[in-house]
């Protein structure tokens, strides 16, 4: 007679490629570990996000909608599955329920970490531009992501200075949340990097305004194209 109790699913894969290496970072920043110990959820407003981080990972399960702590309505998008071997996979690269605030370094493949870091980017990430009012001619702009935990944000920038002799600084923002954050030269070193290729997965619509921007820059002269 067999033994009863949760039974290992294994139904997604958990060998490296960039599509998992983007799903994990964006597990890392706006996913969720459940405490059952079987199932993990990714959320976002954005809900051609939630399909890329689905077909990454070769899920077919169906989107639901759900609210954030802050209204009452269900503006948000989330995928939930259960694999209780991708979920103890998961949990050797470091991740961990409630994380928000806990999470560390992980263990990302050197390959893959661009990978990673755009699924972080696309996650939790920002970037914006402005014109210096002291001086009109300068444009300037910056890549930021954003985290309740100084020791993932730490571990990003050690990574990032190994992998590319930048590092970012690590200040804080709103609502208790860090920002690491890249000035103009390093963003540009980064989005190379981070769209290395014009089919790895990515959020469209971040992807199109660092475009615009960069165009900007270089209409102006102002930089090196990236």
């Amino acid at each position: 007679m067999s033994k009863r109790g949760r039974k290992p699913l294994g139904k997604t894969s958990t060998r490296w490629t960039p599509e998992l290496a983007y799903a994990v970072g964006l597990l890392a920043t706006d996913g969720n570990l459940s405490k059952d110990e079987r199932h993990m959820d990714f959320t976002s407003k954005d809900k051609s996000l939630v399909i890329t981080f689905q077909n990454c990972l070769g899920l077919e399960n169906k989107i639901g909608k759900k609210s954030s702590g802050y209204t009452n309505q269900k503006d948000y998008f989330h995928s939930q599955f259960g694999d209780v071997l991708f979920y103890r996979w998961l949990l050797g690269l470091g991740l961990k329920p409630n994380k928000s605030k806990t999470l560390g370094r992980l263990k990302i493949p050197d390959r893959y970490f661009f990978d990673f870091f755009r699924g972080c980017f696309d996650g939790d990430g920002s970037v914006y531009a402005y014109w210096d009012p002291r001086w009109h001619s300068s444009y300037m702009f910056y890549l930021t992501i954003a985290s309740s935990s100084p020791a993932f944000l730490k571990y990003l920038q050690d990574s990032l200075e190994n992998l590319t002799g930048i590092q970012g600084k690590i200040s804080t923002g709103g609502r208790g949340s860090l920002h690491l954050r890249f000035a103009k030269k390093d963003t540009q070193i980064l989005v190379k990097k981070m769209y290395y290729a014009d089919s790895i997965p990515k959020l469209e619509r971040k992807f199109t305004k660092i475009e615009k921007i960069f165009r900007i820059n270089q209409s102006h002269n102002i930089g090196d194209k990236p």
